[in-house]
């Protein structure tokens, strides 16, 4: 799929810019309707980001009711919901099976293939995209547009594209050195083009810890309930050198970022009579660490965590009330670079219905340099692929003023 071009200017049917899965997708839906695609990609290879998340397991999507599903995007629910309507959980999980690479549900409802991996996916979908004509050009990267040309820096020198129409799909602004570093947002910039700020989403916190932590550093921390703000839920996370990472810490990203404390419930499953009944047991000649440990079973990390958040440790009631609500001090979320995904980049009312950039006819924006976000669980990776459906099917329709 690699080809190597000497002139300066060439004329193309549909340009895709970026190789990411929101991008791929956006070429497949152009491609499969007869457009004759271009895919240009800044890094060596496509889909470097895809397929670091697919080390540990690639989660596609998340089968359940499709309100509970759209419910997961905040702001942005009316705004996707005709998108994942189109191309949802069902629709990936088929796309999958086309590419003959079976998915299964697990127990959590988190949609997955078999293989568990995302680099037989991603040769499987690269050979059905060069089969229906798609051209992939690696360490192109876009410097923004001359007129309706898009200009690049390519291996060959610099070079000008015109295309008929053009899908960016850029990606946002984290984990820079596979791909995503938001560069582009200054060329949009440049046009006109309404952006928001990008911030840290899905992202762990950072702690100053006590020396004492040390020891836990590494260690889950199962079964606990967090919330901050308006948001609450059932989740796990790590203890780290840095702070707090995993699932549940980022499922209250937004939150936090909006400036809510946060809190967790240690106990989940226990009332707070039920543990106060527990605890009233006599303590005798034990130390308040094993009285906590022989009554209600606390001990290890989540022991450290209490007395870490809890200085100085209350006593009776209003130590099982922290129990049940445990404020963690931080110091805010970690680097944006290190964030598993971005919040900002292109208004959703700079672009309209089909994710045509408003000022920029003919040009479409997809995938995570639009201004949403969600949570990890397959809901980042649904929303991608289903805005670069969404905006192949009508980038494919599109005709410029001349043709028509």
């Amino acid at each position: 799929m690699q080809s190597t071009m000497h002139n300066t200017e060439t004329t193309v049917d549909a340009l895709v810019i970026g190789a990411g899965p929101a991008g791929l997708m956006a070429a497949q839906a152009l491609s499969e309707a007869g457009r004759k695609v271009l895919i240009v990609e800044a890094m060596p290879a496509p889909a470097r980001k895809f397929l670091m998340a697919g080390k540990s397991g690639l989660n596609l999507s998340k089968e359940e009711g499709f309100d509970q599903f759209v419910s997961q995007y905040a702001e942005a629910i009316d705004f996707l919901r005709p998108m994942l309507s189109a191309f949802g959980p069902q629709q990936i999980q088929d796309w999958a099976t086309s590419l003959d690479q079976p998915v299964f549900t697990g127990s959590s409802g988190r949609i997955f293939p078999v293989t568990m991996k995302a680099s037989p996916l991603l040769r499987a979908w690269l050979a059905k995209l060069q089969s229906n004509g798609v051209e992939l050009r690696k360490k192109w990267r876009w410097q923004g547009f001359a007129d309706n040309s898009m200009l690049f820096d390519t291996p060959d020198g610099p070079h000008t594209l015109r295309p008929a129409v053009t899908v960016l799909a850029l990606g946002g602004a984290s984990w820079s050195r596979l791909g995503s570093d938001g560069h582009w947002a200054q060329h949009l910039a440049q046009q006109g083009v309404a952006l928001s700020p990008f911030a840290a989403a899905n992202a762990g916190l950072r702690v100053a810890w006590s020396e004492h932590m040390r020891t836990h550093f590494g260690t889950p921390i199962k079964n606990t309930r967090l919330s901050a703000g308006s948001s609450s839920g059932r989740g796990e996370f790590v203890i780290t050198a840095g702070g707090l990472e995993g699932s549940g810490i980022y499922s209250m990203s937004k939150a936090v970022r909006e400036g809510h404390a946060l809190h967790v419930d240690l106990y989940p499953d226990h009332t707070h009579q039920a543990l106060q009944q527990k605890f009233k047991r006599p303590q005798g000649k034990n130390s308040l660490s094993n009285h906590l440990r022989k009554t209600i079973g606390l001990k290890g990390a989540k022991l450290a965590m209490l007395r870490e958040f809890s200085q100085p440790l209350p006593e009776g009631d209003a130590l099982i009330e922290r129990l049940k609500d445990l404020p963690i001090a931080h110091r805010g979320p970690g680097d944006i670079d290190k964030a598993i995904s971005t919040s900002g980049g292109v208004r959703l009312g700079a672009v309209d219905e089909n994710l045509m950039l408003k000022d920029k006819p003919g040009v479409y924006c997809v995938g995570e340099m639009l201004d949403w976000e969600a949570p990890t669980g397959g809901y980042l990776l649904t929303a991608c692929l289903a805005t670069g459906y969404w905006a192949g099917k009508a980038a494919a329709g599109y005709k410029q003023p001349s043709d028509i």
